[in-house]
């Protein structure tokens, strides 16, 4: 406060410069912010409000809270001052039009309820998850551990696995109930017992994810890069330029097969989880775990055995992790890959998010994922929903010369190969010759 007791005044020049270790600050609708020590009690994560230091995070806040006026009321004390009467709102080097037109489009579709989940449809979803589940108990039960019976168990319990994430998905992004504490609750049942996950390890990964998709060292779906991949034009140009060679990334459209959706969950998450449950001391998290693992083993060592039941889990971590990467990289792989560039959010998601075409296997299969550019305009939208505000973001991207893309689910699969031949042949030629 000034001496009169009114705000300090700032500039966006001088909220900029404010993006260091020692002090970070950012924008919320004008307001100044300084969360240079609340970052590390920041529910969502140190890192995901980190990613905004030194900038506007009008549109990141209104997507990721839903009770918005009581997070304001939480966030007095971090208060600092406002920007200046004579700066804009929109953030210097972003189109004001855009980011006007955005916030509006917001509106509307709250206003058109778009924002209301279906009770009926989320219990729906759980209820054929355990009726899989259920199912797949039954098969070894009644159809002995004969060739048949066992594969049809395991890809019954892949779908539940592959399906429950996309449930966990819709409780962690806050889109079942009304308020956050029951979403967080009911997410720590499903992504714990269902899956044997923490809760806090998704939330600490993906809301990064939707914060900056596709920017380098703030999006940790692309961290595969440079270690295993190189990832996008710009990016495998620059590694090839620096003369590094991980992998050999010219071949990188092959060995996705072997190292990608195959050994994603099982190789590298499986093991993962538990180091980051522990390391971070999410003890309830944990437990949430353990109790998946032993209901398995109660479930399948009558049948199978010690040895044979744990098979079986691998065998279902390798359905499952096929399933969910080709699932998840369809949409961002393909895209621009680069350092934050700091844009408007339409911009922003729309560069690194792409569509595939609606059916009701698609619906199904992708857990509405298909409808990635709604999902990550509105990440608390319910999904049954997406469909009816796509239209209308389509439009606004035509108004401003901005590419929709929505493509078949096998043409978005084989874009993913591509789009890793592509870049790979980009970071060989710099290699080489630059």
């Amino acid at each position: 406060m000034g001496s009169t007791g009114e705000l300090t005044r700032y500039t966006w020049e001088e909220v900029k410069k404010r993006c260091t270790r020692e002090e970070r600050w950012l924008v919320i609708n004008r307001k100044v912010y300084d969360i240079t020590r609340f970052i590390n009690i920041h529910p969502g994560g140190s890192r995901v409000i980190s990613h905004y230091s030194g900038q506007d995070a009008t549109e990141a806040f209104t997507a990721f809270h839903i009770d918005q006026e009581m997070v304001k009321k939480r966030m007095c004390c971090l208060l600092i001052g406002e920007l200046a009467p004579g700066e804009p709102s929109a953030e210097p080097g972003k189109d004001a039009a855009m980011v006007e037109d955005f916030r509006t489009l917001r509106t509307t579709v709250e206003q058109m309820g778009l924002f209301r989940p279906s009770k009926l449809f989320f219990f729906g979803v759980l209820l054929h998850i355990i009726l899989l589940d259920v199912l797949a108990y039954a098969t070894l039960y009644y159809g002995g551990t004969s060739f048949i019976p066992l594969l049809v168990t395991a890809l019954l319990l892949g779908t539940v696995q592959a399906q429950a994430g996309w449930l966990q998905h819709d409780f962690g992004h806050l889109s079942v109930f009304s308020r956050s504490s029951w979403n967080h609750l009911v997410h720590k049942f499903v992504i714990g017992q269902l899956k044997g996950a923490p809760a806090s390890w998704w939330n600490h990964l993906h809301f990064q994810h939707h914060a900056k998709p596709n920017c380098f060292r703030k999006d940790p779906d692309i961290n595969m890069h440079p270690l295993l991949f190189a990832l996008g034009k710009k990016l495998s140009v620059e590694l090839g330029m620096k003369k590094k060679k991980y992998m050999p990334y010219n071949h990188q459209h092959k060995y996705f097969f072997l190292i990608g959706p195959p050994a994603l969950i099982p190789v590298y998450f499986q093991w993962y989880i538990f180091y980051f449950a522990i390391q971070r001391k999410q003890w309830l998290d944990l437990a949430w775990m353990i109790s998946f693992y032993v209901r398995f083993g109660l479930c399948y060592i009558p049948f199978l055995g010690v040895s044979g039941t744990i098979a079986m889990f691998m065998l279902v971590r390798f359905i499952e992790s096929n399933w969910f990467v080709w699932v998840t990289q369809m949409n961002h792989i393909p895209m621009n890959i680069d350092y934050d560039q700091n844009k408007e959010w339409l911009s922003t998601q729309l560069q690194a998010t792409c569509n595939v075409d609606q059916s009701l296997f698609n619906d199904w299969f992708s857990g509405h994922l298909n409808f990635q550019i709604e999902h990550h305009l509105f990440p608390t939208m319910p999904r049954h929903n997406y469909w009816k505000a796509a239209p209308l973001v389509h439009s606004l991207c035509k108004k401003y010369g901005i590419e929709y893309q929505s493509k078949p689910l096998f043409t978005a699969f084989a874009d993913i190969v591509h789009s890793l031949k592509e870049s790979g042949e980009l970071w060989l030629d710099a290699y080489l010759h630059k």
